[in-house]
């Protein structure tokens, strides 16, 4: 795949706050990219100098081989940007925002009302091409913002969390539209809070801390340290026995490797491929511990996001 977008040590910097500190990655022709982070981990301010919103203080950034900094009106053409707070126009119909947006670009004439309503087809709302957005449910804003984004046909999509807030039939419709956009052609990156989403559509995976990538791979690759561990997560009744919030005696128990508590849980991660949950329950009767309930899953995407950060996504 070619390679079309190439990030080398960007730096920003917010006073003594290293929001983004010798950042790199790349992003290949045609796959959606998910970049993950906890909050504060730069991920929009990296999103903002991508856009050309924001200018960075050091490294390089070069878009389709040219430098950003020499050819930002060619890279401003190039991109489609769904920010994550709505830039719509609530007072004027759908097909007015979006014949607004793509008028920017340059785009006129009969070129013009086609490719608007192209997009507001592609989103599944030209049938309110003469509503007002103030009359829109959140997913239809939602919407409506991506095809104000993808109107003047963009090779590159970025996405900050466009689905915040919706309800999950439009954040399915999104997804899909995603997907579909790939298929079309168009290379994204795509930044989110739901980790499953990431899983649904995302060829590859950057995870960004403190303003610089810790990970970079397919989901494949991300879980291959993981792949033979299972968590469980055991309830517990904290008022039973002699409760003392210790747990050393679990380590006796062959294939365990972590015990932490969550709240009224105890999250024991353990070998997949050893039996043990048995002598774990029975462990925990024989120390007066109360079992209320438990689940179990293997290892998955939070669980690398976790393991690697030390936070959950949404933290």
């Amino acid at each position: 795949m070619e390679k079309i977008l190439e990030i080398k040590d960007l730096k920003k910097y917010y006073k003594d706050n290293k929001a983004v500190d010798g950042l790199n990655f790349d992003l290949y022709e045609g796959e959606i990219l998910g970049l993950l982070g906890p909050n504060g981990a730069g991920k929009s301010t990296t999103i903002n100098i991508l856009s050309t919103i924001l200018k960075a203080e050091g490294g390089t950034i070069k878009y389709f081989g040219k430098s950003l900094d020499s050819n930002r009106k060619y890279v401003k053409s190039q991109l489609g940007i769904v920010p994550q707070d709505l830039a719509l126009y609530e007072d004027i119909a759908a097909y007015k925002n979006v014949e607004f947006f793509a008028s920017l670009y340059g785009i006129k004439g009969e070129e013009l009302k086609c490719n608007v309503l192209e997009a507001l087809r592609f989103v599944g709302l030209e049938d309110k091409k003469d509503s007002k957005p103030k009359t829109f449910s959140g997913g239809m804003k939602r919407r409506l913002n991506i095809a104000c984004a993808i109107a003047h046909k963009p090779k590159i999509l970025i996405l900050d969390e466009p689905t915040v807030g919706i309800d999950p039939q439009s954040r399915n419709h999104i997804l899909e539209s995603i997907k579909k956009l790939r298929k079309l052609g168009t290379t994204i990156i795509y930044t989110t809070h739901y980790m499953e989403e990431v899983e649904v559509i995302s060829d590859r995976i950057v995870i960004m801390d403190k303003g610089r990538k810790i990970a970079d791979g397919t989901i494949l690759e991300l879980l291959e340290n993981y792949k033979n561990t299972r968590v469980y997560k055991i309830f517990i009744d904290n008022k039973s026995g002699q409760y003392n919030g210790k747990f050393d005696f679990l380590f006796k128990i062959e294939g365990i490797q972590k015990v932490s508590k969550e709240d009224n849980a105890l999250c024991i991660t353990t070998i997949k491929d050893i039996d043990n949950l048995d002598k774990i329950i029975l462990k925990l009767i024989e120390n007066k511990i109360k079992v209320s309930h438990m689940t179990s899953e293997e290892g998955n995407l939070e669980m690398v996001f976790l393991k690697l950060t030390g936070r959950n996504l949404r933290d």
